[in-house]
């Protein structure tokens, strides 16, 4: 039985069917559980016309949080923690985006109407520094580079120290030119076990300390971390902080359109163009900005198209919102639907794991008209994120 998105079931049956980590169930007395759970969306529907058979694929994960007892009073308002708002324009605004070459080049795909980046890994909460903690850690602190030497941690005949990193790149201690030799100072070593250690982007604005073990897993998803240029297939070296990425856009690829609204369409012309090619355009709306690529990689031996949006934001803000992408046409429809990836992440890897639409050249030629393929592109907030 299913009601307001809560999935009915029976303990037993539960306990019996499914296996998760980690979980919290509270029997009632009716022996039925209620299972809350909070969804990534996945969605693919394809309609092959109105008077053949209708083909359609869903994938929905769940990720149990809790197992309540039911209450025969529950009230329905408001109780799927799934839900999602959408508000959606009532008139879609189209534009062709930019389409970019793998070199960065703007090809002839623009039109007068178009000027034109898990479960996470992160690492424990982070605790704010202390004098004494970081007087302690600077102890550790390497002489090329000033990060820290963390276990295990090499030192010269004179017991200086220096990171792994630099002593990689070094044939002398940079301290007194002595050898540099693979003797491991033990005591250092113990002490850091003791030691919080603030992250290497503290300079940027990150305020937590962490357990050395912890310090490069939080690192490698940092939100203070900088960032590169989220144009994909250009050769743009550019790296900054977030707040500085929309700038860089504006300033330095203003071939790129933005559209405002929460229900646009997103016109890729010339789709037949040889070779690798990328259309790149933004959205903005419910405050944030959004890009939204359509890619095309020759794959022999046929051509495939990947089509995602991501968030100018971190990952946190990004599971804010969900985005659908809706090909269309008189007697079909193709549908794809999921949570945007943080411009950290980058195009590439969402690409790699194919966690975006997905489709090949086949069938870009039944939706595409005259050489331009259009994507109706709708981004919603989830309930409870206002």
């Amino acid at each position: 039985m299913l009601r307001q998105g809560l999935v009915m079931i029976s303990t037993a049956q539960f306990l019996s069917t499914v296996a998760f980590p980690s979980v919290f169930c509270q029997a009632s007395s009716s022996g039925v559980a209620r299972l809350v759970s909070t969804p990534s969306y996945h969605n693919y529907s394809f309609f092959l016309g109105p008077y053949s058979s209708v083909a359609m694929v869903r994938k929905r994960l769940y990720q149990v949080t809790a197992i309540l007892p039911i209450d025969d009073g529950i009230s329905s308002e408001n109780d799927d923690p799934m839900s999602i708002e959408s508000c959606s324009a009532p008139t879609a605004a189209t534009v062709s985006p930019m389409a970019l070459s793998t070199t960065g080049v703007a090809s002839n795909a623009t039109t007068a109407t178009a000027t034109s980046v898990t479960a996470s890994n992160a690492a424990p909460a982070p605790s704010r520094p202390d004098a004494s903690q970081m007087d302690l850690a600077s102890l550790f602190e390497c002489p090329v580079c000033t990060d820290f030497a963390l276990p295990p941690i090499l030192q010269c005949q004179s017991g200086h120290i220096v990171c792994a990193t630099c002593r990689a790149k070094l044939s002398s201690c940079p301290t007194c030119r002595g050898t540099l030799e693979n003797i491991r100072n033990l005591a250092l070593e113990k002490l850091a076990a003791s030691v919080l250690f603030p992250c290497k982007y503290s300079v940027t604005g990150c305020t937590g300390t962490f357990h050395h073990s912890a310090k490069a897993e939080h690192e490698a998803v940092c939100e203070y971390r900088p960032y590169s240029c989220p144009c994909p297939g250009a050769s743009c070296k550019w790296l900054g902080q977030l707040d500085q990425v929309m700038s860089h856009l504006m300033q330095s690829h203003k071939s790129i359109t933005t559209l405002q609204g929460e229900d646009i369409v997103f016109l890729a012309t010339d789709i037949t163009l040889p070779g690798a090619v990328d259309w790149v355009m933004m959205q903005s709306c419910f405050g944030h900005h959004f890009m939204l690529v359509l890619e095309k990689q020759d794959r022999l031996p046929d051509q495939l198209f990947f089509a995602l949006v991501l968030l100018i934001g971190t990952k946190k803000q990004a599971d804010n919102f969900v985005y659908r992408l809706d090909l269309t046409a008189p007697t079909r429809r193709l549908t794809w639907e999921a949570t945007p990836h943080s411009i950290h992440d980058g195009v590439q890897a969402a690409i790699t794991i194919s966690d975006c639409l997905v489709f090949d050249s086949n069938t870009a030629q039944l939706f595409a008209e005259n050489g331009s393929l259009g994507i109706n592109v709708t981004i919603s907030k989830v309930r409870g994120s206002w």
